[in-house]
């Protein structure tokens, strides 16, 4: 053991422990801080050439471990097996303390072996989807043994869903660790809408429980503060109103002041700010409280447009899959009313999509209403597809006949529903890692209940990203001739194929064709049952907003199109027209021509929220150059080539023409060009500082033909 080492672990200690909770003579066993195990015994390959640097490839966000580096057995996936096992120590202390994460298995554990015989073991926390790779304290009492020799072994002989194990961190002590309280509970009356809920951003994660009346009703993994939050969480019992709850959580600190925290009101606690937090896109979808990622169900239905998405309503970030619910009547003003799908025991809400059953061939319409169905992933153990209903938009039935659809591979997510009027029948299409391939198979149903499988489509090479989750699926018109319509068939990182559709088949015509050209845009979906039969798409916009109560948000809506090229039918992007309603100021510059040190047509605009459009005709420029608020935008005419932010992109001039589209807001950029064949969203938080725009041509000329820019105001504050 080095000295280094020692002292590492006695400064570490003081912060996890305290002052008055540490004794000097407190022994390490170990820190993992090497970049080798050193004198640890390794077998098999899960556990790799030595400590990681916390998560592996693949692997989520490791927290909970100490200094820099830690055991963990995900090296290669969860299916790699193996051991460590220490050198022999003498046990003289009375507790060993240490820290634990993963998969919850007996083929999962820390052991401690005396005499050949195994005298204490433990595991992680994890036996389902979802769940978090933070490690947690645990200690024995090893009294009994004090004067023996010991040994640890770390075993992984675990394969598939958290199939790995973490630890760090082991120590010799005499100090007796703080008590958690196991199954903590607080019983309170529904008499209002909220109970609040503690949360810690980082902190350590507790399965929280929800007990109605005694009966087990929701479970969901949340980051309880122990002591001060950083914001609080907001858990809608209306539905239980004048029953009594109670929330029961797995592990506490004893000193954990969380539970007598929590307090009921009939209004979110502390908005005063909300829609107007500094980091918060100002019109882009984001939730009051929470993570998002996917959105789900998107339609129109009873005169509103509806978005549901993957929420998470406890914590920062991804986890406890709840589908969260927002409508609006133009796709620009959205009014979020709650989380419809909670996770039950089939597992966590995972992704899907909605349908307008206007025939009523489910028979869950009611009064002549046609029912709205939402089709969803239930990420247990096995996954299944379910269903649920309503006639008013607003109250959700899970259907009783659930699953619907069973497992077909572990895995298998995402189903996207669509109506087949050449059939009269539903179409499902279900993202299936099968034979090796990310495949989308296709299923029929008459009725949104009984699904048989159609065919299957292959994503191309094992491990490649096309079809690889979230497909959607829709016909196009090419060029706006409903004659020559095309079928859609999208993957979650926008790769495309087209071809046509008959009989349950997709018949190929092109495939692995590129959608959006920038970052940080995934899962997008587009809405059924829009009534003008426009195709509008919505992404998930990987929009990071540290600090904040909430995390995420979605993309601007986009119209999409196809249009023929040499290369065959390709698909084009355009912001819908509804977002003109958020314009206030407009500023026309009209045609003039813009040479190398030309002063700045765009000097004495200034906005933070912006929309801008522009006709340019390169000329025999070498660049033509934007810089909003920091965004570098050029665009290189001889290479036909944008950047966007250092992204860069093909943008095909078009009748000699560059026409571009730019949308900012406070968190990133949407650029439109080559008419809407390059579409670039780029996500970041903008410098609130800093509103200059500025305009230039590097070397030669160009001709601006038009060039208007839009200040625009929140879609939050303006109906």
């Amino acid at each position: 053991m080095r000295a280094p080492q020692i002292v590492l672990g006695f400064f570490l200690l003081l912060g996890h422990l305290g002052w008055a909770e540490l004794v000097a003579q407190d022994v390490l066993v170990a820190d993992f801080e090497s970049d080798t195990y050193g004198t640890w015994k390794v077998t098999g390959e899960a556990f790799g050439p030595g400590p990681a640097r916390g998560k592996l490839p693949g692997q989520m966000a490791v927290s909970g471990f100490q200094g820099e580096r830690l055991v963990n057995s995900f090296f290669q996936g969860d299916d790699a097996t193996g051991s460590l096992t220490s050198p022999e120590f003498t046990i003289d202390r009375k507790f060993l303390v240490f820290l634990l994460g993963g998969g919850k298995s007996s083929k999962l554990s820390l052991d401690l072996w005396i005499e050949g015989q195994m005298v204490r073991t433990a595991t992680g926390a994890n036996d389902q989807p979802g769940g978090s790779e933070e490690l947690s304290q645990q200690f024995w009492d090893v009294s009994q043994w004090v004067g023996k020799k010991g040994i640890l072994r770390i075993l992984d002989d675990a394969k598939g869903s958290w199939g790995h194990i973490n630890v760090d961190h082991i120590l010799l002590t005499d100090t007796k660790p703080k008590e958690f309280l196991i199954d903590a509970e607080r019983t309170f009356k529904a008499t209002e809408r909220y109970l609040h809920l503690p949360i810690k951003n980082g902190g350590p994660k507790r399965v929280v429980t929800l007990l109605v009346d005694g009966r087990r009703t929701v479970r969901n993994d949340i980051e309880l503060a122990d002591g001060e939050p950083d914001w609080w969480a907001p858990m809608d019992v209306s539905a239980w109103r004048g029953q009594t709850l109670t929330l029961r959580v797995d592990k506490l600190r004893e000193d954990s002041t969380a539970l007598a925290r929590i307090e009921q009101s009939d209004a979110i606690k502390n908005i005063e700010d909300l829609y107007r937090e500094p980091k918060r896109g100002l019109f882009h979808f984001s939730p009051k409280r929470g993570w998002n990622n996917d959105p789900n169900g998107c339609v129109y239905y009873n005169g509103e447009y509806h978005l549901f998405f993957q929420h998470n309503p406890y914590g920062w970030s991804w986890g406890n899959m709840h589908w969260g619910h927002a409508v609006s009547k133009d796709l620009v003003h959205w009014e979020e009313i709650g989380d419809v799908l909670l996770p039950d025991e089939m597992g966590p809400m995972f992704s899907g999509s909605a349908v307008v059953d206007s025939k009523n061939t489910s028979g869950f319409g009611k009064d002549g209403q046609a029912p709205l169905v939402l089709i969803y992933t239930a990420a247990g153990n096995p996954t299944v597809q379910g269903i649920a209903y309503s006639t008013d938009g607003r109250h959700f039935t899970k259907y009783s006949g659930n699953p619907v659809l069973g497992q077909v591979t572990g895995g298998n997510r995402d189903p996207k529903v669509i109506w087949d009027e050449a059939t009269q029948r539903w179409v499902m299409v279900l993202y299936v890692e099968w034979q090796g391939k990310h495949t989308v198979h296709f299923f029929n149903s008459p009725n949104l209940k009984d699904w048989t499988l159609a065919s299957i489509v292959n994503g191309d090479a094992p491990g490649s990203g096309f079809l690889y989750e979230c497909p959607d699926f829709f016909p196009l018109p090419v060029g706006g001739q409903p004659e020559r319509t095309k079928w859609v068939l999208l993957g979650a990182n926008s790769e495309y194929a087209i071809g046509d559709f008959a009989s349950g088949r997709f018949l190929v015509d092109a495939t692995r064709l590129k959608g959006h050209r920038g970052k940080g845009f995934y899962a997008a979906q587009s809405f059924s049952d829009v009534p003008d039969s426009r195709r509008i798409l919505i992404g998930w916009w990987q929009t990071e907003t540290s600090g904040m109560p909430f995390n995420q948000s979605m993309s601007l809506p986009l119209e999409l199109g196809l249009i023929q090229t040499d290369d065959g039918p390709r698909m084009t992007y355009a912001p819908i027209k509804e977002l003109e309603k958020l314009r206030v100021r407009k500023h026309t510059l009209g045609e003039l021509s813009l040479k190398q040190g030309d002063s700045n047509p765009l000097e004495s605009i200034r906005s933070e929220l912006l929309e801008i459009r522009t006709e340019i005709e390169p000329g025999d420029a070498k660049q033509i150059v934007m810089n909003l608020r920091d965004v570098m935008i050029e665009y290189d005419p001889i290479e036909q080539e944008l950047s966007v932010a250092g992204q860069r992109a093909s943008a095909p001039l078009r009748d000699g023409k560059l026409r571009l589209t730019i949308y900012l807001d406070r968190t990133g950029v949407e650029v439109f060009a080559s008419d809407g064949l390059c579409y670039v969203p780029m996500p970041f938080q903008m410098n609130p500082e800093n509103t200059k725009l500025f305009l230039e041509v590097r070397q030669g000329q160009a001709k601006i033909l038009s060039l208007d820019v839009h200040e625009l105001r929140s879609a939050w504050m303006a109906k």
